[in-house]
């Protein structure tokens, strides 16, 4: 078994009981502690998480295309141990999957997932108003141990329309990911006008938006990556 915990916020401890594999951003590791001798060891992936090579190729393949390319870590635990990882600083958010639920997210705010999770890289049509283009990666749960650790820049908010139904808009450039029963991708809403074209636009020209037919739950950093469309004339 895995469990993931965070440690003053900005560490990731990885629990594990018996044999398992984690995947991690390469460099990642921090510590780790076990009886008697080292019990785990690291290992570059080089296409991808997939168990199949092919799968694993065109993984890679639509990663580099889309710029959702990301250097991983294979950390194979053979035995109990504790571990901890963590990326410059940054805050760790942990979200464990339930069945058959998937995480959309950026592939720079991935810190560590677990082998109980699918990961793969899925095109969207509104990723072009954000710094990351037109895909996400995406990570669906395909066991229990299905953890799965993000970055943050600043200690992040959560917003969740499950049980309110309500709807939610956010900046595209804000959004570290969102978790849904399936994709959940959002609409796009432009708010562009002939201000925008004379450089008088408010700087909240788009948002991502989710309706109360959408039960998603979406975490948001205090700040925004240096992306976007910007329109103007100066």
């Amino acid at each position: 078994m895995l469990t993931f915990e965070t440690v003053n916020e900005l560490m990731l401890k990885v629990t594990c009981r018996g044999n398992h594999v984690l995947f991690t951003k390469a460099g990642a590791f921090i510590a780790g502690e076990n009886a008697g001798a080292k019990n785990y060891s690291f290992d570059k992936v080089l296409f991808g998480p997939q168990n199949s090579l092919g799968q694993a190729v065109l993984g890679s393949l639509v990663r580099r295309i889309t710029g959702e390319n990301m250097p991983l870590m294979k950390v194979n635990l053979q035995g109990d141990s504790v571990t901890y990882y963590a990326d410059n600083g940054q805050h760790v958010v942990i979200y464990h999957l339930g069945p058959q639920e998937t995480i959309s997210v950026e592939s720079e705010n991935i810190l560590a997932f677990t082998q109980d999770c699918e990961y793969s890289v899925r095109f969207i049509g509104v990723g072009v108003l954000s710094q990351k283009g037109l895909a996400t990666s995406t990570l669906t749960a395909r066991g229990q141990d299905a953890y799965v650790a993000v970055l943050s820049n600043g200690n992040p908010i959560v917003l969740s329309n499950v049980s309110s139904r309500d709807t939610i808009s956010v900046d595209p450039d804000a959004v570290i990911c969102w978790v849904g029963n399936g994709p959940c991708d959002p609409r796009v809403t432009a708010d562009v006008s002939w201000k925008t074209l004379i450089g008088q636009a408010s700087g909240e020209s788009y948002q991502f938006e989710w309706h109360g037919s959408q039960p998603v739950t979406v975490i948001i950093q205090p700040s925004e990556r240096k992306g976007g469309i910007r329109v103007g004339i100066d």
